[in-house]
Parts: C-alpha cells; sequence; structure tokens
C-alpha cells in the first residue's frame, strides 16, 4: 500500500483558512467601522437638527417676550391715558362747580362778616374772616349747612379781638358739594335700569 504524506496539504489547508479568516476578520472591522461611523454621522445630524430645533425656539421665545414687554408697555400707556382722560373729564365736569361755590359764598354771608381768605384743598374749603361777633359766625355757619353746594362746616378757630365792638377772626372748613352730580349718578342709574 502506498504512503501519501497529507502533512503539506494540511499545512497548506491551514494557511488558506487563516488567509480566509483574516480577510473575513478585517472586512467584518472594515464593516463594523463603516456602520459606526454612518450611525456616528447620523447622531451628529440628528444632533445639529435639534439644535438648530432649539436655537429657533429660543429665537421665536425671546421675539414673544420682546412683543410682549411691548404689550406691557402699551397697557401701561393705555393705563396712564385713561386716567388723564379721568381727570380731564372730572376737570371739565366740575370747572362750573366753582362758580356756584363762589356764588354760595356770597349768597351765605350775613351782615356783619368779612372773608379775608378762600383756599380749596380738593374737596374742602377753608374759609377766613372777620366777624361783628361769634353770633354771626354761627348764623354763617347755619347759612352754609343749609347750601346745596357747601356742607358741614366746622369752626377751627374763633379768636374775639379785644372787648365790645372790636370783633372776631375766625377760621372755618366746609366740604363742596355737588348736587348735580347726585341726579347726574341717578340719571345713570335709571338709564341702566331702562336699558335692562
Amino acid at each position: 500500500m502506498p504512503r501519501i504524506n497529507l502533512i503539506p496539504w494540511r499545512e497548506a489547508e491551514r494557511k488558506r483558512k487563516r488567509q480566509e479568516f483574516g480577510a473575513a476578520f478585517a472586512l467584518a472591522l472594515v464593516v463594523a467601522a463603516v456602520i459606526a461611523f454612518g450611525v456616528r454621522l447620523q447622531m451628529q445630524s440628528a444632533i445639529d437638527d435639534q439644535r438648530a430645533r432649539n436655537q429657533y425656539l429660543k429665537d421665536e421665545i425671546a421675539s414673544l417676550d420682546k412683543q410682549i414687554t411691548e404689550i406691557l408697555d402699551l397697557e401701561q400707556k393705555k393705563q396712564r391715558l385713561i386716567a388723564r382722560m379721568q381727570v380731564i373729564e372730572q376737570l371739565e365736569r366740575s370747572r362750573p362747580e366753582i362758580v356756584h361755590v363762589f356764588d354760595q359764598l356770597v349768597k351765605t354771608i350775613p351782615d356783619g362778616i368779612h372773608l379775608t381768605s378762600v383756599k380749596q384743598t380738593n374737596r374742602r374749603i377753608q374759609i377766613r374772616g372777620l366777624a361783628q361777633s361769634s353770633t354771626r359766625v354761627a348764623s354763617y355757619m347755619r347759612n352754609i349747612d343749609a347750601s346745596e353746594w357747601l356742607a358741614d362746616p366746622a369752626l377751627d378757630i374763633l379768636q374775639t379781638k379785644g372787648s365790645g365792638d372790636a370783633g372776631a377772626e375766625f377760621t372755618l372748613n366746609a366740604n363742596q358739594e355737588n348736587p348735580l352730580a347726585s341726579s347726574d349718578a341717578d340719571a345713570q342709574v335709571a338709564s341702566a335700569g331702562d336699558n335692562r
């Protein structure tokens, strides 16, 4: 029987299989590297897209914040204008009141009283004057109380000068009233009731 030596053939087969394994391993490494690189590029692209969206949202939020600030400024300006308009309307409504107040001051002064100053602060009127006697001051206060445009007289100071008919200095306060304002308010309430 002939003897065949298979050792060199086996050695060559092993070498071929090692080369195939090495080539397959190298190919697997290359494919893995390409896949990893592709995944990394895709992830980087997704991150860049998300950053771009986030930046867009930040820019839009900043724009909206600016618009909100402008709206709040406009609201404040509107409130200031409304307040000014109300003051102007109030002044327009109260313009004829001072005429009535001066008229009532003249009509309520009894004989024997001379006014030296009249000062108004808001709706409070301070009246200073000279009177022949304290009874004339009391009469003046009753006249003020009976007036439609003046109310709640309160005597602050009454100083008698000397003796006898020398007279007295007085300071009294009264509130300015507006009988037309209450009738206007009643008319507004009535018209609101009619509108229902």
